[in-house]
């Protein structure tokens, strides 16, 4: 499933990456820890997360992330913005909390593994 699909379905707010969105999602990954997303997400992957901070884009662009969900309605600053526009990251916003957001998504593409 493309991420402009998912969006759609899930209602989310795209504020960075417009350009990646016919990117295939491979599956998705709910964390908060960095260190865990770079052990165990996989390339082409949705990240589920509450982290706002720049190193999110730096984790999904070395792991090859199809984009970033950040739950809870929480807004990146500018400087993260500019940075997952800079290295073509989509940043997507979502009012619900990460266990309906991983739901949602886990309904749409189910486990890929």
């Amino acid at each position: 499933m493309k991420t402009r699909e998912i969006i759609k379905t899930l209602q989310l707010e795209v504020l960075t990456g417009q350009e990646t969105l016919d990117t295939e999602v491979t599956g998705g990954y709910t964390s908060d820890l960095l260190s865990d997303v770079i052990a165990n997400s996989k390339e082409g992957n949705l990240w589920i997360t509450l982290q706002i901070h720049q190193n999110i884009v730096a984790v999904a662009k070395l792991k090859d992330l199809a984009g970033i969900i950040i739950i809870n309605n929480r807004k990146p600053d500018k400087d993260t913005l500019e940075k997952a526009a800079a290295e073509n990251i989509a940043v997507m916003i979502s009012k619900e909390m990460a266990f309906e957001v991983s739901g949602k998504l886990y309904e749409l593409i189910g486990s890929q593994d």
